[in-house]
Order: structure tokens, then sequence, then C-alpha cells
């Protein structure tokens, strides 16, 4: 797959611009703000957009949503426990990121699901926590994991809807069912390995 990665928005979230090599098909994964840099990165990459996923509802992975829409005619997925954070972005939590414009999902996305965007496969992982309806995404050999893991940390789970159980299960989950040479691509900060998460992420390390 190819993959461009862009850090967008006030809050910095990382958004990711994924495609097939071979058929130019691709999707958007958290286009949280910034949507004109975000459409100029999939003119580049030559890439013919089919879906905008969202991890979860929080409005840095969500903002530019709409616009990304508008302009693609990409679906927008997201978990239906977070459908109502995206129709209706709380008005605190926008101002923070200059404002969202309202969006609503195409197709709604759960536990086991997964779409075909050319030769690419992305499998639906649902893993509560941050959010209740937060998901990971696995395409070949990465994992993009919102908010759920970060390198060296975990999603914060004081947030309405938010269940640190909830995260331990989760992070339990990904490191149970997917492989240790896993790339972690996640919702802010760097990439990592779920190998150098299990030796160095404290949050992890005795999961």
């Amino acid at each position: 797959m190819t993959l461009s990665t862009l850090v967008v928005g006030t809050l910095e979230a990382n958004c990711y611009v994924v495609g097939c090599p071979e058929t130019r098909r691709g999707f958007v994964i958290d286009p949280g703000g910034e949507p004109e840099r975000i459409l100029d990165q999939i003119e580049s990459d030559e890439l013919e957009i089919e879906y905008i996923f969202n991890t979860h509802g929080h409005v840095d992975h969500v903002a530019g949503n709409a616009a990304v829409r508008n302009a693609t005619g990409a679906k927008i997925l997201i978990h239906d426990a977070e459908r109502n954070a995206i129709q209706k972005p709380q008005a605190f939590w926008a101002s923070m990121v200059g404002g969202v414009e309202p969006s609503c999902p195409d197709e709604t996305i759960d536990e086991g699901d997964s779409c075909e965007i050319g030769t690419l496969t992305a499998r639906i992982c649902h893993t509560p926590g941050h959010s209740p309806g937060g998901v990971c995404i696995a395409v070949d050999d990465a994992l993009f994991t919102g908010d759920t893991l970060f390198a060296g940390s975990v999603g914060r789970t004081d947030l309405p809807g938010g269940s640190n159980d909830a995260l331990v299960r989760s992070l339990t989950r990904i490191m149970r069912d997917f492989s240790p040479r896993t790339r972690i691509l996640p919702g802010h900060r760097g990439a990592s390995t779920l190998r150098k998460e299990a030796l160095e992420n404290p949050y992890v390390q005795n999961l």
C-alpha cells in the first residue's frame, strides 16, 4: 500500500491517506482538519478516494470530514456509538479546533467488518476505552490505532464515554491478536511496532 501521513489541526492529529498502488483507489483515515492539505495530498498521490474512516468521533479526528467528502464523494464510515459525535459536534470541543462542520455517516462499521479498496482489505477491530465506538483498522502489516494506542502511551479515558477497564480489554486484545511485527500508526505522535510497545510502553508491558 501507499501511505502518506499528515499532522493536521490545532491538536496535531495524524491523518492518513492510504492507497492501492495497482488500482489507485484509496481511503482517508481521520481527516481531523486542514482539508485543503489533505485534498492536495490525495491529488499528489493520484488516488480516487472511496472511504473516509473515522477511528472515533472526537473533533480533532473528524473536523475535515464534510469538506473531504464533498470534494471526493467518499463514504464516511464510523462506529454507530460515535454517530452522534459527528452529526452534532459539541460546541465547546469544536471551538478547540476552530469549528467543526457536522457530517453524517454513510455507513457504520463494527467488529469483524471489512472493506475492499482495490487490492487492499481494511479490517475493523472495535476497541472501546478512549471512546465507546473507537476502532482500529488493520491493513496489510499495519494497524491504525486512533487514540487507543500511541507510541509509549495510550488514549486518555477521562473524557465522556471513556472507560479504563474497556481500554485495558482492548489493549489486551490487540497485543494478543496481532503479530509483534505489526506496525502501529496512531492518531497522535509517531509510528511504532507492537514489539516495541510490548517492551517499552508502561501501559501494555504487564498485560
